[in-house]
């Protein structure tokens, strides 16, 4: 920071060591985001050294996808009360430390465990994450660059976890998917102490809210374990409708309790504002369009094309530079001039023609004259979409339920993730089968047996693509019938007793408020 900029960060009261708090939260996002994808290119070279089955290797994946997501409201809540500082660190030691305990897992029982302890942990790291950004950065163009490089990294950070873990189980070994996160850890955890300074008065002391804790999270496990249950024994199944039946009640009861209780672990004015509404369902349904692409075009490119895994994820690179452009040269540079939704819109219809060009997948298709093209426009769209979007999710919220706010932004993608997995797979498995049904009796050599089977899977995959296609310009209409907030300038409430003067409310953005960091 520039020697000048010190006195007028003292001025205006801004925490003067908050960019340096960000390269450290920056580091800690980045652990958490590529996590989710690193983990998948190693799972078959694990389950062949630990001796999982075939029927139990889905629960290395699951067990971390429901911690996480039925954590989450809980994890966003406890950073309110107890200090997002706290929170951030204690989060970024139990999730190296479970981290560990899977790269030396020697068995199906000591991965599943430590699987779940990284969820819980993330779920207390990735909340604490996001909200810190939202309490240290209220002057809007500073918190427009902030949150363009934390945006950015949220997007891309999926691919660089396909390259990373490519090189480390190819080169290396399985182990070291987990072992990689430790120094990450470290890194950002001594960082956080040294230099986050967390407003004191930002905290929720709120009694905890413990029938909202129990019914929202055995109410999002039992949805997250619902679409990951339909993955694999139908929707059809006896089971999988009991779960979401179950699901739908738990989540019906936890929104009447919330609405009665004294302190709610996620007061309802968060939600039915109707920006962040509009931003939450926006951001779950594009993120079920994401993960369904990175499924089908890491499968495209290995099985199809027989990209190593290395090679797939330096395939990815375009997509993330293009995540990079969007978030930080476009998003960042104008959420503070035009409102939200005009960079929101426009960003999801972009990412929707990229999408509508990898309709036209066949098994020899070029890499440069359609895969690349359709990387870019896809990265670009969803950077620009997704970084204004995720200040939007926590502008103008009272500080007090900044943690919460945080925490349902990554809740909507949670369950975005594993519907995207789930349904987009299930919609490509039927589409398949279909095709080899009606086209099998053509093939009548082997060779024609074998082009038919990758015609079949590319035929799934772009079946699955075209609804990705659709739900992608759901997410702009959305945008445009609820988010009508005007452009993220000035300074955000950083208060409680602010913010409600502010008022928070669905009829738009607050008023700015300068706000005093300590």
């Amino acid at each position: 920071m520039p020697k000048s900029a010190a006195p007028a960060a003292v001025q205006t009261g801004l925490d003067p060591r908050r960019w340096k708090a960000l390269a450290f939260i920056a580091i800690a996002q980045l652990m958490v985001v590529l996590d989710a994808t690193i983990v998948n290119i190693a799972l078959p070279s694990a389950q062949s050294d630990l001796g999982i089955s075939d029927a139990n290797r889905q629960w290395v994946i699951t067990a971390y996808a429901l911690a996480f997501g039925g954590l989450l409201l809980f994890g966003g809540r406890i950073a309110d009360m107890w200090g997002r500082k706290r929170a951030f660190v204690t989060g970024l030691v139990g999730f190296a430390a479970a981290s560990a305990l899977g790269g030396a897992a020697t068995g199906e029982v000591m991965m599943l465990a430590a699987r779940a302890l990284q969820g819980a942990f993330g779920a207390l790291l990735a909340p604490a994450a996001l909200s810190l950004l939202a309490v240290m950065f209220t002057d809007g163009k500073e918190r427009a660059k902030a949150f363009g490089i934390y945006g950015a990294i949220a997007g891309g950070g999926g691919a660089i976890g396909l390259i990373l873990g490519g090189v480390l189980t190819e080169y290396l070994d399985w182990r070291w998917t987990f072992y990689v996160n430790v120094p990450f850890a470290v890194i950002a955890a001594l960082g956080a102490l040294s230099v986050i300074r967390e407003p004191a008065e930002t905290r929720n002391r709120s009694a905890l809210d413990i029938p909202g804790v129990i019914l929202s999270t055995l109410g999002l496990v039992s949805l997250v374990y619902g679409f990951t249950r339909a993955e694999t024994d139908g929707w059809s199944d006896g089971g999988t409708i009991g779960i979401f039946v179950a699901s739908a009640a738990l989540l019906v009861a936890f929104a009447l309790v919330e609405s009665k209780v004294r302190a709610p672990l996620l007061p309802l004015r968060v939600v039915t504002d109707r920006n962040r509404g509009g931003v939450y369902l926006s951001l779950g349904l594009a993120t079920i369009a994401m993960f369904g692409l990175f499924l089908f075009l890491t499968y495209y490119l290995q099985v199809v094309k027989d990209y190593s895994p290395v090679r797939t994820g330096v395939a990815f690179l375009p997509m993330v530079a293009g995540m990079i452009t969007g978030s930080t040269q476009i998003g960042a540079r104008l959420m503070t001039r035009v409102p939200s939704r005009l960079l929101m819109m426009p960003g999801f219809l972009v990412a929707a023609l990229g999408m509508l060009l990898l309709t036209q997948l066949e098994v020899d298709s070029s890499y440069p004259a359609l895969i690349l093209p359709a990387e870019i426009l896809l990265g670009l769209g969803l950077g620009t979409a997704f970084m204004p979007a995720m200040s939007l999710a926590t502008h103008g919220v009272q500080s007090s339920d900044a943690g919460v706010a945080s925490a349902m932004v990554n809740t909507s993608q949670q369950v975005g993730g594993a519907i995207g997995t789930a349904l987009l797979n299930t919609i490509a498995a039927s589409a398949t089968t279909s095709f080899v049904t009606s086209h099998i009796a053509e093939a009548t050599s082997k060779p024609a047996q074998q082009m038919l089977k990758l015609e079949a899977m590319v035929h799934g995959y772009t079946s699955a693509i075209w609804w990705a296609v659709g739900i992608l310009l759901v997410s702009a209409a959305i945008v445009a019938v609820f988010v009508n907030a005007r452009g993220q300038g000035g300074s955000t409430a950083a208060s409680q007793s602010e913010g409600e003067a502010a008022g928070d409310s669905s009829g738009g953005e607050p008023e700015p408020v300068l706000v005093a960091m300590h």
